[in-house]
């Protein structure tokens, strides 16, 4: 079929970028599967990186618990992926009209979600900051377990407290009622609240009486210095985000133009 320059510009376009996401999202989905059929294998494979950091880094997600939550997230995050981008690609290399609208449909239904979100947030901001803190405490005293036996909210708590140097949502007593506290009698704030020494992986306190003693702790609440640091680098999550919407304003265009071309052709 003879398109116009146009026309076929945005052919070529939306088949270029939905390839790439295609094949991001089959890797992504590849690997979700990978883990949850066979986690010996990704654990084998953590143990010959050769660099010893990246390796211990690797090992704190090689728990069972941790492998399974992680491939839920991969199969699922990699499936949406490989959905919307295999409409758009197939639907743009094929010249299909169903498979161009529902890519647009797609892409439209997610603009959609993430702008009200973002209004919703922005609109009752003290409501969301309140929700925000009461969901992040609940995961804590829900899932935050010991440093042996942790899932991946504990992975993700200990890292996110060691690298921005803060406890908990307000301060280490959010910890009180988790099932870290119960296992852990004689410790009153987890390694990762303190500060560290050596490898961050391994989360070994400078002062051995730190877990002990919440005054050596880190005072800050995380949720305070997270939104520090958000406002801190604001210009960049604003530039994501707008770089993010025009992707997908013009992923619509170039779906729903071409769609407009097709039908034209065929009339």
């Amino acid at each position: 079929m003879a398109y116009d320059c146009g026309t076929s510009l945005a052919k070529y376009l939306l088949c270029i970028f939905n390839f790439v996401l295609f094949l991001a999202g089959s890797a992504v989905l590849g690997v979700g599967i990978w883990i949850a059929v066979d986690k010996h294998s990704f654990i084998s494979v953590t143990q010959i990186i050769n660099n010893e950091s990246l390796r211990k880094e690797f090992q704190q997600f090689t728990y069972p618990t941790v492998i399974e939550q992680a491939s839920y997230i991969l199969i699922a995050a990699g499936s949406l992926v490989f959905l919307v981008s295999f409409l758009g690609y197939c639907g743009a290399l094929r010249e299909s009209q169903c498979l161009l609208t529902c890519y647009g449909v797609f892409l439209v239904i997610i603009l959609l979600m993430e702008i009200t979100a973002g209004a919703l947030a922005a609109a009752y901001r003290k409501e969301a900051e309140q929700k925000a803190r009461t969901f992040l405490k609940n995961s804590i005293k829900d899932y935050y377990g010991p440093r042996d036996q942790p899932d991946a909210v504990t992975l993700m708590w200990n890292y996110f407290m060691a690298e921005l140097k803060c406890c908990g949502v307000d301060d280490y007593k959010d910890f009180a009622s988790s099932k870290w506290q119960t296992s852990n009698t004689s410790l009153v704030v987890p390694e990762a609240c303190c500060e560290l020494q050596g490898d961050r992986a391994d989360f070994k306190p400078l002062y051995e009486a730190c877990p002990r003693t919440p005054s050596l702790a880190w005072k800050d609440g995380c949720y305070d210095k997270f939104m520090a640091w958000l406002l801190q680098h604001m210009t960049v999550v604003i530039a994501v985000g707008i770089g993010l919407g025009l992707l997908q304003l013009l992923g619509i265009f170039l779906a729903f133009c071409l769609c407009r071309s097709i039908d034209g052709y065929i009339k």
